[in-house]
């Protein structure tokens, strides 16, 4: 019976790892990053978020990160009142619950020239695809970061892979590997 209850253990672990590498750090902007040059409304238009995902900002020091309370804010560049502004040119901002979060640079100008980004967040569980027209994040990844209460922090280094595809692959592997150890152990 102890090894029967080790193979559950083992296997639940192993799930717990897949549902844990599903989250993804989305670059913003991808390969460009957080810059002028970029469509955001185009690029973003076929992404979609999850809660848990994270968003990054990389960026010179020409640019800025000013997360906007409300559509309105957003629509009219109105940099008044921001939720949250960040300046490290690496920023990292946690997907911690679903609705709509709103991006724009603080650089006077920058907003209002299309430097800004609208994310729609959906539950982790969800299997939506984006409706057209939808702006969201990149599938770009970038390294470790640290969590604060306002749900950004920043972070450094950088990996590249195509988004939760190959965080899911991982999750796969230690879950199969689990049961496989687990199945080898019993017998």
């Amino acid at each position: 019976m102890t090894m029967q209850a080790a193979l559950v253990i083992l296997v639940f672990s192993g799930l717990l790892a897949v549902k844990t590498t599903l989250a993804a750090q989305h670059v913003i902007g991808g390969s460009q990053g957080w810059e002028q040059s970029v469509d955001f409304d185009s690029w973003s238009s076929d992404k979609s978020f999850k809660v848990g995902d994270q968003l990054v900002f990389k960026y010179s020091g020409l640019h800025s990160v000013v997360e906007l309370g409300s559509e309105a804010a957003y629509k009219s560049c109105d940099l008044g009142t921001p939720v949250n502004s960040l300046s490290s040119g690496n920023d990292v901002v946690k997907l911690s619950k679903t609705g709509t979060r709103y991006f724009a640079c603080g650089t006077p100008g920058h907003c209002q020239s299309g430097m800004k980004v609208k994310v729609n967040v959906v539950s982790a569980d969800s299997t939506a695809v984006p409706s057209p027209g939808s702006d969201s994040s990149s599938d770009s990844d970038s390294g470790s970061s640290n969590g604060s209460d306002s749900g950004s922090s920043t972070g450094s280094g950088s990996r590249s892979s195509s988004g939760q595809g190959l965080r899911a692959s991982t999750g796969y592997i230690l879950a199969v590997g689990s049961l496989v150890i687990g199945l080898v152990w019993a017998y």
